[in-house]
């Protein structure tokens, strides 16, 4: 089995560096060692819709969730741990936040946990349709620059995708503290036929959802003074 580090394919859109500074030795140890054991192959990544989920792992699951851009993987880590009978997939392209989530990991089971480590977009566009009951998108990079929107991963073309492996019900679970960022999403998911906000008052963003685990860059800007945006959207039947 072998795995993306790059790519040249057309749906993958990475900006900025890959590493930020050099792996600790237990990092790095960890890197080697489990990545090519958890990550995607190769030759599922051939973006046409087809890759089946249970296909990768070696047990089924009671649900599949994925994660995209997980950073250092906290959120992720603790999630698999708390819940054995679910598969989850995480997708994070840069070295150091897969290097620390698999060091985390490495003693801990770990049979339902898949990675990728480039632009989930990739991934997104492998998998079949209706095949992930929650997908979670938490603190994205906010792009603050008009210039940049384009690159803000909530948009329509992407949530077309988002909806398409989504089962019916399924949830789109995103969260930010850029107060900009978190108007741009749910004008984007609001728009979206086949999306349903499920927030019925302004408690319910400013909530977190049952299974919130607060990640050092939440916790960080919440010492700072910046509030968390929680934003749910369900999968419904296109009006």
């Amino acid at each position: 089995m072998t795995c993306k580090k790059s790519s040249d394919n057309p749906v993958r859109r990475v900006f900025g560096r890959r590493q930020s500074r050099p792996l600790r030795k237990s990092q790095a140890e960890a890197f080697n060692t489990l990545l090519p054991v958890l990550c995607v192959p190769d030759d599922a990544l051939s973006i046409d819709g087809r890759l089946t989920v249970t296909s990768l792992f070696k047990s089924l699951f009671t649900e599949y969730q994925l994660e995209i851009g997980f950073g250092s993987g906290e959120h992720l880590s603790t999630l698999l741990q708390k819940y054995p009978k679910i598969g989850f997939i995480g997708a994070e392209p840069f070295i150091n936040g897969m290097a620390t989530f698999l060091r985390d990991i490495k003693d801990k089971p770990h049979d339902n946990i898949r990675v990728h480590m480039d632009d989930a977009l990739t991934l997104v566009h492998a998998l079949c349709n209706t095949c992930i009951d929650k997908i979670y998108i938490l603190n994205p990079d906010p792009w603050p620059k008009k210039r940049h929107h384009k690159r803000r991963i909530i948009n329509q073309e992407n949530l077309n995708q988002f909806v398409r492996i989504l089962k019916h019900g399924g949830e789109l679970i995103i969260a930010t503290d850029v107060d900009d960022l978190a108007e741009w999403m749910v004008t984007q998911c609001s728009i979206h036929p086949e999306l349903e906000w499920i927030a019925m008052s302004a408690n319910d963003w400013k909530t977190p959802p049952k299974e919130w685990i607060e990640t050092r860059y939440a916790f960080k800007g919440r010492s700072e003074g910046r509030n968390q945006t929680f934003l749910i959207f369900k999968k419904t039947l296109a009006n």
